[in-house]
Order: structure tokens, then C-alpha cells, then sequence
């Protein structure tokens, strides 16, 4: 199974107020395993940049007003590719993979203000897998951050200073395992395909009797030998229970 783990970094809180997508970045999982594959990309928004959401990922000092010169790690976005020259290759890696989103309804909406608005099929909601609404679900009540949940399950982010988009879909790939049940957490019914239920788990995962029970690997000497010991044990012994 494969799932693309992804984040964005943007101008704003709503594209359809003109705020855009600055930074894309994303992790490839095969059977929940990272695979080494990744997709990174900076954006040019064609648009300024707003101090708040600066502030957040340090990202386009030359867009602010005024423009400031970048100081070491910052990218600048004036000499970035448009989103339009990007968007192949983009829907190019993730294909129809689920996509593995903290707070997915935020992220998707504004793929898909970017693809809408160079006429490209949009990403359906139901390829998104929301790690927000597993982790409400799961800790109800508690804080469920990306950086809350990095506290709770002991992952480290010290280098999460400001957000980036490559830097946390490394990270939330790390969060989502914890989410599901740790490194390889269908491990016992990977191999299994006998039969799938409605919602598409596994019926009964355990094996299946053999049809021919293997020879014993105890001699009948042996055998005589431990009941003998046994019985020196008394009425009280486990083994007669």
C-alpha cells in the first residue's frame, strides 16, 4: 500500500482570498514504511507576503513590504517556479496514493484552489487520511499539534524551529506510524489475502490448520520418561491441571 505523507506551507488561511501555496513537501510509504522517496518544492505565490505567515515559515523575505534581504536558511521565492509549471510533476507523485494530512481539509483546500484554477481534475477529500482527526479521536481532549503530538510519543523535532513542508511530513510520517500502532502495524496481516470484510481489514488473519499435522519431534522414550517426572510430583503439580 502505498501513501503519500504531505504538507504546505502558504501565504495565508483562505485561497479563495487570494492567499496561495508557497511550499509542497512530501513523503513516499510503501506498507507504512518510508521509502526514501520525496517530492520538495518552493513556490513563487505572485503575490506578497504577509508578515503573520512569515513569522510561521520564514519563507519570501523578498515578497514582504518592504522586501528583506534573506538571512541564512530562508529561501527566497521571486525566482521560484509558478505553480502551474509544477503541477505535473506534482500529481505525477502522488498518483492515486492516499495522502497522509495533519488537518487535511486545510492542505487539500488549497491544492485544489492551485489545480482549479489551471482547469486540472481536483483531489477528491476521500484520498486524504486526517492525522489531526485520528489523533482527536484516539486522545480526546488532549492537545493533538503536530508538536504536542511529537511530545506525547517522544519523537524529536528540535530541529522544527519554524514550520517547513518538507521537514514536517518528515516528521508527521514518524507521528502517523505512532497513530496507527507503531513501525509496521498490520506486520501480522501483511501476508494475509484469504478474505476481506466490508470495510476491507482482514475477517481472521491466524493461519489455517495444516492439512497434514507435522511428526512430533519427541520420541515415545522421552514421552514415558516426563509423565514419569511428572507423577514423582504429586496431586499438586501444574502440569495435571
Amino acid at each position: 500500500m502505498r501513501e503519500i505523507v504531505l504538507d504546505t506551507e502558504t501565504t495565508g488561511f483562505e485561497p479563495h482570498e487570494g492567499d496561495r501555496i508557497v511550499e509542497i513537501g512530501a513523503v513516499e510509504l510503501m506498507g507504512h514504511v518510508p521509502t526514501g522517496r520525496t517530492y520538495h518544492q518552493y513556490i513563487n505565490p505572485q503575490r506578497s507576503m504577509p508578515a503573520e505567515a512569515f513569522g510561521v515559515h520564514g519563507i519570501g523575505p523578498d515578497l514582504l513590504e518592504p522586501p528583506q534581504e534573506p538571512k541564512p536558511g530562508q529561501e527566497t521565492l521571486r525566482d521560484k517556479p509558478l505553480f502551474k509549471d509544477i503541477a505535473q510533476d506534482f500529481v505525477d507523485f502522488i498518483g492515486d496514493a492516499k495522502l497522509v494530512i495533519h488537518n487535511a481539509a486545510f492542505d487539500m483546500k488549497f491544492l485544489n484552489a492551485e489545480l482549479g484554477w489551471l482547469n486540472r481534475p481536483l483531489l477528491p477529500m476521500d484520498q486524504a487520511i486526517d492525522t489531526l482527526a485520528i489523533a482527536r479521536r484516539k486522545f480526546p481532549g488532549s492537545p493533538a499539534s503536530l508538536d504536542a503530538l511529537c511530545r506525547r510519543f517522544a519523537i524529536d523535532n528540535s530541529s522544527r524551529t519554524l514550520h517547513g513542508a518538507l521537514l514536517d511530513s518528515e516528521i508527521l510520517a514518524e507521528v502517523y506510524l505512532e497513530l496507527i500502532g507503531g513501525r509496521q502495524p498490520d506486520f501480522a496481516l501483511a501476508t494475509d489475502t484469504r478474505s476481506r470484510n466490508a470495510s476491507g481489514g482482514a475477517d481472521d488473519w491466524r493461519p489455517m490448520p495444516r492439512q497434514e499435522p507435522l511428526a512430533p519431534r519427541i520420541t515415545k522414550e522421552e514421552a514415558a520418561a516426563h509423565a514419569a517426572f511428572i507423577e514423582k510430583l504429586g496431586d499438586g503439580a501444574i502440569w495435571k491441571n
